[in-house]
C-alpha cells in the first residue's frame, strides 16, 4: 500500500531533498507518494502543517521549536527527525551600504564588516535589516553577529520580517538596507542590481542548522514507519544532489514552475557553491555554501536545537528556564533518524549532542554505524556552546 505525504515548502534551494526524492523515484522505491504545496511565507507553511492541509513541511528550524513552546500561539508538540541542510543563507546589502562597510571584492570579513556597521550606527544613522521570520536561524545568526561586533539589535538597528520571495523587492524599494535570506533570493537581488552579497551566514557559524523536515509529534508517532521511509528517500536524494554530475539536472528540476519557478542558472550556482556577489561579476567559489549530505549533515543534533533555544530566550530577554530548555531539545528527534537508517550503510553518530563550534579541523568521531569525519563548525568569534552548560553560555554573551 502506498503512503501519501503532502509536503509544504517555500521556494528555496534547500527545499531540494523531498522534491528530488519524488522526482528521481527514491520516494516511490520506499512505497511513498509525495505531493507538494508551495507558499510565500513561513507563517502560512506552519498554518497548513498544524491544521492538516499538509502532512510534513520544509521549515525554518527555530519555528518548530517556538511552536512546541507556545510562542505566539497555543503550543503544539513538534518533531524534527531530519535536517534538510546546513548553511545556505547570505547577507545581501544595498550597494551603498555594501560599499560603505566592504568596499573591496569578494566576501567580507565578518568582524570588519560588523565594525563598519557599528561605525555607521554610531554616527546616528539607523539601519534596517530584513529576515525571513522572527523564529528563524537567519534572525539569530544576524543578531549573534551584530551583537558580537558591538551593534545591539533593536536598540541600534531594526530587524523586520520579509518573506523570502519579497526580499529582493524590499531591498530594491529601500524598505530595508540589507536582507538575510536563503538562495535563490540573494542572487535575485544581485542579478537585478539591487544589492551585493557581503557575507555568507556560514561565515558566522560554519555548520549552522537551517531548514528541517517538521511535523506534529502525534502525526509522526501515528505514521512512524512512513516517516522513516521518507527519511531514507531524502537521504538518497541528498547523495544524488551533491554529485557534480547531477547539478545541472537537479537545478533544472528545482527551477520548474511548481517548485522555485525559474532561475536554473542561479539555482545551480548555489548547488555548486559558486556565488555571484555583485551584478555582472564572475561566480566565486565558497566551499560548503550549502551543505546537504556529508558529515551527517541531515542528523538532528540535539545540541543544535539547544543553541537555537539559547538565542530565542536571549533576544526575547527572558531568563533561562531549564524545563523549557529540555522541551526545546526534545523537538529534535535523532532517535527517529537512527531507526530509519539503522539497517543501511548511512553513518550514524554515536552521540546525539556535541559541543558546537569546537571543531577546528577534520575530526573523526565515534559512531553507531559507519565512519564520520567532521570538519570545522566554528563560530566567527571563536566561542563554543557546551550543551551541558547553557546558562553559563548565555551569561558569557554580549548583552542583548
Amino acid at each position: 500500500m502506498t503512503e501519501r505525504f503532502n509536503i509544504g515548502f517555500m521556494p528555496l534551494v534547500d527545499a531540494a531533498l523531498p522534491i528530488l526524492a519524488h522526482e528521481h523515484g527514491f520516494a516511490e522505491a520506499e512505497g511513498l507518494s509525495l505531493s507538494f504545496v508551495r507558499d510565500v511565507s513561513w507563517a502560512t507553511v506552519l498554518d497548513r502543517l498544524l491544521y492538516g492541509q499538509s502532512d510534513a513541511a520544509h521549515l525554518v528550524a527555530p519555528l518548530a521549536i517556538a511552536t512546541a513552546l507556545g510562542r505566539g500561539r497555543p503550543a503544539h508538540a513538534m518533531a524534527v527527525p531530519f535536517v534538510l541542510g546546513l548553511n545556505g543563507n547570505a547577507i545581501t546589502m544595498s550597494t551603498a551600504l555594501a560599499d560603505a562597510v566592504h568596499p573591496g571584492g569578494g566576501l567580507g570579513d565578518p568582524r570588519r564588516v560588523g565594525e563598519g556597521i557599528a561605525r555607521i550606527v554610531a554616527s546616528g544613522r539607523r539601519l534596517r535589516f530584513g529576515v525571513v521570520h522572527r523564529y528563524s536561524s537567519h534572525n539569530y545568526k544576524l543578531r549573534y553577529w551584530l551583537a558580537e561586533c558591538g551593534v545591539v539589535p533593536d536598540r541600534d538597528v531594526d530587524i523586520v520580517v520579509v518573506p523570502p520571495p519579497f526580499a529582493a523587492e524590499a531591498l530594491g524599494a529601500g524598505e530595508v538596507d540589507g536582507i538575510c535570506v536563503g538562495e535563490p533570493w540573494n542572487s535575485v537581488a544581485v542579478d537585478r542590481g539591487l544589492g551585493r552579497i557581503v557575507l555568507a551566514t556560514a561565515q558566522i557559524w560554519r555548520r549552522g542548522v537551517e531548514k528541517v523536515l517538521a511535523l506534529p509529534t502525534p502525526r509522526l508517532e501515528a505514521r512512524r514507519p512512513a516517516v522513516e521511509a521518507l527519511i531514507r528517500a531524502m537521504r538518497r536524494a541528498g547523495e544524488h544532489f551533491v554529485d557534480p554530475a547531477n547539478w545541472e539536472t537537479n537545478a533544472a528540476i528545482l527551477a520548474r514552475r511548481e517548485y522555485l519557478d525559474g532561475g536554473a542558472d542561479r539555482i545551480q550556482r548555489a548547488i555548486s557553491d559558486r556565488i555571484v556577489l555583485a551584478q555582472g561579476g564572475a561566480p566565486e567559489h565558497f566551499p560548503d555554501f550549502m551543505f546537504q549530505y556529508r558529515e551527517a549533515a541531515n542528523f538532528p543534533w540535539i545540541s543544535q536545537a539547544q543553541w537555537l533555544h539559547t538565542q530565542m530566550i536571549r533576544w526575547e530577554r527572558m531568563p533561562f528556564d531549564a524545563e523549557e530548555h529540555e522541551r526545546a531539545a526534545r523537538v529534535f528527534r535523532p532517535d527517529v533518524y537512527r531507526s530509519a537508517l539503522a539497517e543501511g550503510d548511512s553513518p550514524l553518530p554515536g552521540a546525539s549532542s556535541k559541543v558546537e563550534g569546537a571543531i577546528v579541523g577534520p575530526r573523526q568521531v565515534g559512531t553507531q554505524q559507519g565512519s564520520i569525519c567532521l570538519e570545522s563548525d566554528q563560530f566567527f568569534d571563536g566561542r563554543t556552546f557546551d550543551p551541558d552548560h547553557p546558562g553559563e553560555y548565555l551569561a558569557s554573551l554580549p548583552p542583548a
